[in-house]
């Protein structure tokens, strides 16, 4: 079994910084693509930022420029830099990762989610 565990959510001010922190443990081999995702009230879940064991990444529109998804491989942990923040990024924000597992069995898992609050 594989947990995900994040930090780094809070409350900040329109134009503020947060970075958000999410590590891996548990019976990994490899960890391929790994990304973030947020769910505001009364809407979709929907995908912030992605990256690959490569690096490459991937953005929302509404976030390019402003965040940035970096990750660390050997210490199984991905980052959201939060730049620019509007009133609009609040949601509950959720990590998510592909994993092989130790027996090379690929499963893909979630974290529990943090709160991010930006005021106007």
């Amino acid at each position: 079994q594989v947990q995900l565990v994040e930090s780094g959510g809070g409350l900040v001010q329109a134009g503020g910084s947060l970075r958000l922190s999410c590590a891996a443990s548990g019976s990994i081999f490899k960890i391929n693509a790994m990304g973030w995702y947020r769910q505001a009230p009364g809407k979709q879940r929907e995908l912030v930022a992605s990256i690959t064991s490569g690096r490459s990444t991937n953005y929302a529109d509404s976030v390019k420029g402003r965040f940035t998804i970096s990750r660390d491989n050997a210490k199984n942990t991905v980052f959201l830099q939060m730049n620019s923040l509007k009133p609009e990024d609040t949601a509950v924000y959720y990590c998510n990762a592909d994993v092989m597992g130790a027996t090379f069995r690929r499963s893909n898992y979630w974290g529990q989610g943090t709160q991010v609050t930006v005021s106007s």
